[in-house]
């Protein structure tokens, strides 16, 4: 029986994201497990940007700067939607990359034994199609991965 010790939740801040949370909320109370909260600014955004020449390097590198302390605050709004985050000891991070493979490397680096994420994100995907980060983390993922809606 699986026992998680270390919860990941990716999140895209989404309605979908915040059932994800709370089913991973339900489960570290029972197990006394760790949770982190996830967030991926996709580079492919800011990356674009630069290989037109838009903007100098060092504004692209603002605007990232910005983006990500942006998202993280937006973590720390999200936690707070859930009353229960108080008691269970939740770490929020936020990364720039490829979401799937971001996702993918912090379950290795963490130790990560179970991932709880939506199937759907924001991209308004039909609703019954799974999403291509959550496909992509269920294929590549090492551990268990709890897929909500």
């Amino acid at each position: 029986m699986l026992r998680p010790t270390k919860i990941l939740v990716p999140t895209d801040f989404s309605e979908y994201s915040d059932k994800a949370l709370r089913q991973a909320i339900d489960i570290a109370r029972k197990y006394k497990a760790k949770i982190y909260v996830l967030h991926v600014v996709q580079e492919k955004i800011t990356r674009s940007i630069d290989d037109y020449g838009l903007t100098p390097l060092e504004s692209i590198e603002i605007m990232e700067w910005n983006m990500i302390n942006a998202a993280r605050l937006k973590v720390e709004k999200q936690l707070d939607k859930f009353p229960h985050t108080k008691e269970l000891e939740i770490v929020g991070d936020v990364v720039l990359g490829n979401p799937s493979e971001a996702i993918l490397e912090e379950e290795t680096s963490k130790g990560i034994d179970l991932i709880v994420i939506a199937s759907l994100g924001r991209t308004g995907l039909a609703k019954y199609l799974i999403g291509s980060v959550a496909r992509n983390v269920l294929k590549g993922a090492k551990c268990p991965v709890l897929l909500t809606r």
